[in-house]
């Protein structure tokens, strides 16, 4: 996983969930290849280290991006010209089947994976269509091509970021902006994913012990990732890549 130098020189690239796992990969990345980031995360003290290992490449807004009000401060962090967009702040279920889905579960699950990410990309839009370029990679999940990865509100999340990724690609190819997704499969990050269900527990148990691939590092999932962010791919518009030691292939 060679840093490409300059690859990113005079780019402006929006990372979301930047103060820890893949996120945080995908900035350290970005500024290592001339970038400068605009790094957003819920926590105020994990975007802190990230500014004092990574320097004045980067510039950090902190808040919940379903606030609106964060959308706009990463707006004007950014300034007039948007050249990427890793959508990679997300959140698990506690692995719940349908029937014992909470409301404020399937809300919150719904609002951080599919509706702030919505949000956000509507925006950056917005600032990419007059340069008549970008970028955009959305984090979504082996749980997006399978209905054995989580419980049924994560699994609906990721679902939905495929279709909404393709959809955008459809809609903006043309004039110029690339929509793709990642679907990592596990990967060492600080989620929480508490099994919160005796039942999927027991149905989904024998599923994790025969086909998990081994547990993924950040930073192969940030290659990934800033790899479809960057004019090496500049042919790929639409693709939902698995990046997960090969379990789309079980």
């Amino acid at each position: 996983m060679e840093v490409i130098e300059g690859r990113f020189e005079g780019r402006t690239i929006v990372v979301t969930g930047a103060g820890s796992g893949i996120g945080r990969a995908t900035a350290a990345r970005i500024a290592a290849e001339g970038g400068r980031v605009i790094a957003v995360d819920i926590s105020g003290e994990r975007l802190e280290a990230l500014a004092a290992d990574l320097g004045p490449a980067v510039e950090c807004v902190t808040g919940d991006l379903c606030d609106d009000a964060v959308i706009e401060d990463v707006m004007a962090a950014a300034g007039d010209r948007i050249d990427g967009l890793a959508n990679v702040a997300g959140i698990m279920d506690g692995f719940e089947p349908t029937a014992e889905i909470s409301d404020a579960t399937w809300d919150r699950v719904l609002a951080v994976n599919v509706t702030s990410m919505m949000k956000l990309t509507r925006a950056v839009i917005g600032r990419m269509l007059p340069a008549g370029a970008g970028s955009i990679v959305n984090v979504g999940s082996e749980a997006g091509q399978r209905g054995s990865a989580a419980g049924t509100p994560y699994t609906t999340s990721k679902h939905a970021v495929n279709g909404f990724t393709q959809s955008t690609a459809f809609f903006y190819t043309p004039k110029g902006i690339r929509c793709n997704a990642v679907a990592p499969g596990p990967v060492a990050t600080n989620i929480e994913a508490p099994f919160r269900s005796e039942w999927a527990g027991q149905r989904l148990g024998p599923f994790f012990q025969t086909n998990l691939p081994p547990v993924a590092q950040p930073e192969q999932l940030a290659a990934a990732i800033t790899w479809l962010l960057s004019d090496d791919a500049s042919n790929v518009s639409g693709a939902i890549l698995s990046v997960d030691g090969g379990w789309a292939a079980v």
